[in-house]
């Protein structure tokens, strides 16, 4: 599933397990492989997300939706960060 297409709680259940289910199947395509580096770089995506959307010519959604944490996990997945910067 697409993070474009969660627009409920029940879509962002399955697209949370198909996240899981390529990461076992495709860990090579993951950046952050472990659960404190996707959690570190979730944070920071977070941290970041006005200027990831601006970095798009996008405005960043005011308020969020299942669509936009659906966002942020996929972004998480491949998202660059200082890493001797952590998230907090």
């Amino acid at each position: 599933m697409r993070a474009d297409a969660v627009n409920s709680r029940a879509d962002l259940v399955t697209f949370i397990e198909d996240l899981r289910a390529d990461l076992r199947s495709r860990p090579s395509l993951w950046t952050h492989q472990t659960l404190d580096a996707y959690l570190a770089a979730l944070a920071a995506f977070s941290r970041d997300w006005e200027r990831a959307h601006q970095s798009r010519g996008q405005k960043a959604p005011a308020a969020p939706s299942w669509r936009t944490l659906a966002e942020m996990l996929m972004a998480a997945k491949f998202y660059e960060h200082d890493a001797g910067n952590p998230a907090r």
